[in-house]
């Protein structure tokens, strides 16, 4: 078995593939931006499912993008144009809940943090996930017997070294809580937030600009 994970990619494959990782999952994003607001308004341990629904669905859409799910998209191009508006209006309805998030002054109806199920699914409409996995399977998977085992362990280090990343940005989120902690300054950072990943979509919209154009 050992020799197995070996062979399955080469030595120095490793080395540049956690640093993908690392410089991907802890770069600014969808998801790390949408964690940082929900620990600034929600806390960690209320928190903590959306973490661990972002590094769970992640390794398992690499899985399935791995064994076939690329392929499908491939052989039907026009299944990614309909998944990008949706993808984009669903942004679009999370940019507006953080932005009319509930401060200490508001009494609204209570709103709860993404749950587990939530944020898994959300890796399917993420367009910097798409891109990553892509370009991780892209560059890191060599083909042969061991094709497989390569997906598996590309989905394992996103795993391992993608949860210490997010869980940084929910305790950047966590810290500023304790300076944002009047009602103004509150806001102001939600409709920050909300802002930037409303910038994010940017190249998504193009996208779907140039597909109705075509």
């Amino acid at each position: 078995m050992t020799e197995m994970i070996h062979l399955a990619l080469p030595s120095m494959a490793y080395l540049s593939l956690v640093l993908f990782t690392v410089s991907t999952c802890g770069s600014p994003g969808p998801n790390n931006m949408m964690i940082m607001s929900s620990g600034v308004n929600y806390g960690f341990r209320r928190s903590v499912p959306h973490v661990v629904g972002i590094n769970t669905g992640f390794p398992l859409m690499v899985v399935a993008v791995g064994i076939g799910m690329g392929a499908i998209f491939h052989s039907w191009p026009g299944l990614l144009d309909l998944l990008r508006p949706i993808g984009a209006a669903y942004l679009l309805y999370l940019a507006y809940r953080i932005a009319t998030g509930p401060i200490a002054t508001d009494r609204p109806v209570q709103r709860q943090p993404l749950s587990l199920v939530q944020a898994a699914l959300f890796q399917l409409v993420n367009p910097k996930a798409w891109v990553m996995i892509v370009g991780a399977l892209i560059t890191y998977v060599v083909g042969g017997a061991n094709y497989l085992v390569q997906v598996a362990l590309i989905a394992l280090i996103f795993l391992v070294f993608g949860t210490p990343c997010t869980t940084a940005w929910l305790w950047l989120g966590v810290s500023l809580r304790r300076i944002l902690n009047r009602p103004l300054h509150l806001r102001v950072f939600n409709l920050a937030m909300a802002g930037l990943l409303v910038v994010s979509l940017v190249p998504i919209f193009a996208e779907i600009y140039r597909s109705l154009h075509r």
